[in-house]
């Protein structure tokens, strides 16, 4: 005799399987990320802290670099907006509307945590740094880069993403000072025009 929960395989959700198991196993891989690094995180780990069989996150998710991607995507989706602040102006404001939009995700406690996570899981970890490239160059510095009618747009978007990334790294990773406290205002004034020049310069 044959039960109804026999025939199912094991790791795959039944029918009635919450529709938050999903969200469940990536938020626990979020925090497991977060916590441990992408090194010391496994699918058993991630499974444990959600409560649910290692099969099931295969199954909702597969390897565990794709379930780091899905993760991180997750947690840079504010980031993601930073096409839209290129194009919600005129073209000699974008180095400012960008800064600002960058810095603004950075400064926010909600946003930064989880940044910060996956930057420090990139630094230290190839796999996790090519999971990362693949998000920022493909749903990040692509989108920039298509709103600059300009030679070399790619390498233009590039450029103005080195510079933010390496300002957000000294001031919120690396803490160095006087940058890590100096007043927000003080650094979109320095960094916007060499952002600028980076996007729509000679």
């Amino acid at each position: 005799m044959t039960g109804t929960t026999g025939a199912r395989r094991r790791g795959r959700p039944p029918r009635t399987e919450s529709a938050g198991t999903r969200d469940r196993i990536l938020s626990a891989a979020r925090e497991e990320f977060s916590e441990r690094g992408y090194e010391k995180t496994s699918v058993r780990g991630i499974a444990k802290a959600a409560g649910v069989d290692s099969a099931l996150v295969h199954h909702y998710f597969g390897t565990k670099d794709q379930i780091f991607a899905a993760a991180i995507e997750v947690a840079f989706a504010p980031a993601l907006n930073a096409p839209d602040a290129v194009a919600a102006g005129p073209p000699d404001g974008v180095g400012e509307r960008l800064t600002r939009f960058i810095f603004g995700v950075w400064e926010n406690p909600t946003t930064r945590t989880p940044l910060l996570a996956i930057v420090r899981s990139a630094v230290n970890n190839e796999t996790a740094a090519a999971v990362f490239r693949r998000l920022v160059a493909t749903q990040l510095l692509r989108r920039i880069a298509g709103q600059l009618d300009l030679p070399d747009a790619e390498l233009r978007a590039e450029l103005a993403a080195a510079q933010l990334v390496g300002c957000a790294m000294l001031r919120y990773v690396i803490k160095v000072e006087p940058l890590a406290s100096a007043d927000l205002e003080q650094i979109v004034a320095r960094v916007a025009p060499v952002v600028q020049g980076h996007l729509t310069g000679p």
